[in-house]
């Protein structure tokens, strides 16, 4: 684009200063170049202006938030399921159920009178009353108590959304 077209749309859309919209507006007055661009773009402005848009059809919202529905009701519940996650909380239950089977056998004596059983590992279970006082034993009641509500809630929620 040259410079006079430059000028002249800057004349047209209102992006000059008011100094060069006099020396413009005098250029389009005295300068036959000037005047033949200035009606160019003036007839090619008003074109712009009147020429409809296109618009998408009234539909075209609805159909497209349809097909996002269908696309994340098509999805299975399962598919959020991580197995791994899974397979770790069990693996930590399992572990954890083995440990205390393992400090329990070597904690208990046996007066059998026809076998005895040695374990050489003594293991020394620390005094759960240094861990559990009154204001913990308040706290995990209270915490068991607001999760049973809060499961409750979810129970009822439920029943309630398959009886409507």
């Amino acid at each position: 684009m040259n410079s006079i077209e430059e000028k002249l749309w800057n004349y047209l859309d209102g992006n000059c200063s008011p100094e060069e919209h006099e020396t413009i507006s005098r250029l389009i007055a005295t300068d036959e170049t000037y005047q033949r661009k200035y009606q160019e773009l003036l007839a090619f402005n008003q074109e712009l202006e009147n020429m409809e848009l296109d618009a998408p059809p009234m539909a075209f919202t609805y159909n497209v938030m349809e097909t996002i529905r269908t696309e994340e009701a098509s999805k299975p519940l399962k598919a959020g399921i991580d197995h791994r996650i899974i397979k770790a909380i069990a693996a930590f239950f399992i572990g954890t159920i083995a440990v205390l089977l393992v400090i329990a056998l070597a904690n208990s004596h046996t007066n059998d009178v026809h076998e005895t059983v040695q374990i050489p590992v003594k293991v020394q279970i620390p005094a759960l009353k240094n861990y559990i006082s009154g204001p913990v034993l308040k706290g995990f009641l209270f915490f068991d108590v607001v999760l049973a509500l809060f499961l409750f809630d979810g129970y009822l929620r439920k029943k309630h959304t398959l009886a409507s």
